[in-house]
């Protein structure tokens, strides 16, 4: 499958990689994690100036796809998926300032819940907020809420489609990362870059990432199964992560290192809004029903 953005897209995706790229997002992701929310709200003020909390009521999922592609690959915190993708298919309208939700059974928790100005559990506003639960990614502050309510699948699967966007532009941003770390570091002499195991190495990462990027925006198009894109881009972040991890060696383990920002993300995206194993299981009862 083929797919080119159109100019406008394309426009639009710049204007948002040159806003997030002099955002500074590794200094208010860190901020975020320890609870300054102030550089994050900040940004997330610039970002709705653009209108991406509109995009799910104004626009298509293509450009949603757009969107979270680069908030993933910048690594910008705050509860976007669910303000900006499930809230205002479930809610019908656009979210005003900041919200979060729960879905039960696979979303569990309410994300940074304490800075939303509304909770939800699915498309109903909580009965309660309760204890922060800890999570692989410290920028994801996971809040206990009480309540009930009906999902919405729409609001679900364009989540899922934001989340597989995300992870792809994480997966991304660690290859790129990867490339020119292993072009600097040098080892007997020679950059570790010309090594034959780690240039294949990251070329199945690069395979990985061009085989998921037209599934996630096929499903974005409506020509391919939003649970398809996740499991795609799941897989492929998660391979440019663990590669990452290797070509870096012992400093990429270390929390100061940037790139354990996008680690972590990815971590916890691979399991957020559905497991890998729920949407193989829901891919394999439509290939059952069909």
């Amino acid at each position: 499958m083929r797919f080119v953005l159109d100019d406008d897209q394309r426009d639009f995706a710049a204007a948002l990689d040159s806003l997030l790229a002099g955002a500074d997002t590794v200094a208010v992701a860190r901020a975020w994690a320890e609870g300054d929310h102030d550089p994050g709200l900040k940004l997330w003020a610039r970002l709705a100036e653009l209108g991406v909390t509109s995009l799910a009521t104004d626009a298509t999922p293509v450009e949603v796809a757009v969107a979270f592609e680069a908030l993933g690959r910048h690594a910008v915190p705050g509860p976007w998926v669910e303000s900006a993708a499930y809230l205002p298919i479930a809610l019908g309208h656009e979210v005003e300032g900041i919200a979060t939700v729960a879905v039960p059974p696979h979303v569990p928790f309410a994300l940074d819940a304490d800075v939303a100005d509304a909770v939800y559990v699915d498309g109903t506003p909580a009965a309660s907020v309760g204890a922060m639960r800890v999570s692989v990614d410290r920028t994801r502050r996971l809040f206990e809420v009480g309540g009930d309510g009906e999902p919405s699948r729409p609001g679900f699967d364009l989540a899922v489609l934001a989340v597989s966007a995300q992870l792809l532009g994480a997966g991304e941003r660690v290859l790129a990362d990867s490339v020119t770390y292993v072009k600097q570091r040098t080892q007997f002499g020679r950059e570790i870059g010309s090594y034959q195991a780690i240039k294949h190495a990251l070329a199945d990462v690069r395979i990985a990432l061009d085989f998921a990027r037209p599934l996630v925006f096929g499903a974005a198009l409506g020509e391919v199964d939003v649970s398809a894109a996740k499991i795609a881009a799941g897989d492929a972040a998660y391979l440019s992560s663990r590669t990452g991890l290797q070509v870096h060696g012992a400093i990429g383990y270390t929390a100061e290192f940037d790139l354990s920002l996008w680690l972590t993300k990815i971590r916890a995206l691979v399991t957020a809004w559905g497991t890998p194993d729920f949407h193989r299981g829901r891919l394999l009862q439509q290939l059952g029903a069909s």
